[in-house]
């Protein structure tokens, strides 16, 4: 059996007045998405389980058939993984975004999707003016970026991500409780000293957002999980992303990471590209999962004309090649769902449960419909538990 698995994330969303009081999916042109719901099935799985922050951590970690109760430790800690950055038990992880604010306002989570280099380079003098003993930056992708802690500093402090505060006072969001002070001095001092950088001189001129300095949220310690293989029984698993936070998902599930020249987080990315390398890679893989994050962006960004495309372009680079591969073997099966969804008019993530579709090798139809939440919530096929989709998928479809 040979399984695809491919994650447009954040494209599920609401009803909107600029689509006609359509979702972005229901706008979309998804030929390949509508084959798998007539010829499969379709239903929901609540991949944000009670109690946790509406998350790509918590989502993906549940939709990969890890209990989030049992395993989540933070997000961080999973995008240090990627990095194989070596930790302790008691090492702490900060994922470290570079953001715009504006008047005491989160005005963007992602710095205007600031490049790699301009990242290095103000992290990097940021390191050097603070000195601080035991705190090491890592640069991510963009404005990704970690902040590890190794000493005896005892952290228990409440945070929140900069994507879940858009257009609202930072004031109030501020990291709270024991340890907060010092991570609020390292968010100050980054303000102070990026306020006329020369890097922020040229995006000014260039119209694009200053990073105007960082925030840390998403702190925790290295999780312990079992590999896809102990857990599941699947020998080989790869991975395409353009994100650390999969990426490190996939060094603790035990699986392969391919790389894919031009892959980006943003709808620049190499749609084509990733499409033939997931395809191909079915050739040595059981399983291989394709994550794409631009839906996901143009939502926070509240551009709904760019999440309907990228949605387009997932569904004719992404998944009708995966699925035409798919068809060349003799046992197979496909799911695709966005991790959670990511609503346009609050540019924040939700935690509905998400709509996801499958097909394949003795998966029957039942409700021929195309593809989008509302056919998929009227579906008898509602999985609470969302961790347990993953079983379902290997093991059941049929049911």
């Amino acid at each position: 059996m040979k399984y695809a698995i491919i994650i447009p994330d954040g494209a599920a969303d609401r009803p909107l007045k600029e689509l006609g009081g359509k979702t972005p999916i229901e706008a979309a042109r998804t030929p390949n998405m509508d084959w798998i719901t007539t010829h499969g099935r379709q239903g929901t799985a609540r991949t944000i389980p009670p109690g946790f922050e509406s998350g790509s951590d918590v989502a993906i970690m549940c939709l990969l058939g890890y209990d989030p109760a049992i395993y989540h430790t933070g997000r961080a800690p999973l995008e240090a993984a990627a990095q194989r950055i070596p930790l302790s038990a008691s090492d702490w992880v900060f994922r470290c975004n570079l953001v715009t604010v504006v008047d005491g306002i989160m005005k963007d989570h992602s710095a205007g999707g600031i490049s790699d280099a301009e990242a290095q380079k103000l992290l990097g003098e940021l390191a050097r003016s603070m000195e601080l003993p035991g705190f090491e930056f890592y640069n991510g992708v963009s404005y990704r970026n970690l902040l590890v802690y190794r000493g005896d500093e005892e952290f228990e402090v409440a945070t929140k991500p900069p994507h879940e505060i858009p257009d609202q006072p930072i004031a109030k969001h501020l990291p709270r409780g024991k340890g907060s002070e010092i991570l609020r001095r390292i968010m100050e001092r980054s303000t102070e000293l990026f306020a006329d950088h020369e890097i922020n001189q040229v995006r000014r001129q260039m119209n694009l957002n200053p990073a105007s300095g960082v925030w840390l949220w998403g702190q925790g310690h290295a999780p312990n999980m079992p590999t896809f293989d102990e857990r599941f029984g699947i020998k080989s698993g790869c991975m395409m992303t353009g994100v650390d936070l999969l990426r490190g998902l996939a060094v603790l599930l035990g699986w392969k990471v391919r790389e894919v020249e031009g892959l980006t987080s943003f709808h620049d990315t190499n749609y084509a590209g990733q499409g033939q390398s997931t395809a191909a890679a079915l050739d040595e893989f059981d399983l291989v999962l394709s994550h794409i994050e631009a839906p996901d962006e143009a939502s926070h960004q509240a551009d709904w004309k760019t999440k309907v495309e990228s949605i387009e372009q997932i569904d004719r680079y992404i998944v009708g090649p995966v699925l035409e591969k798919l068809k060349t073997f003799d046992e197979w099966r496909i799911l695709v769902l966005p991790d959670h969804p990511t609503n346009i008019d609050t540019r924040r993530h939700g935690d509905d449960p998400t709509c996801f579709a499958m097909a394949g090798t003795r998966v029957t139809s039942v409700v021929q419909l195309p593809y989008s939440e509302k056919n998929s919530a009227s579906s008898d096929l509602k999985i609470e538990r969302g961790h347990e989709l993953m079983e379902y998928f290997l093991r059941g479809g049929n049911l």
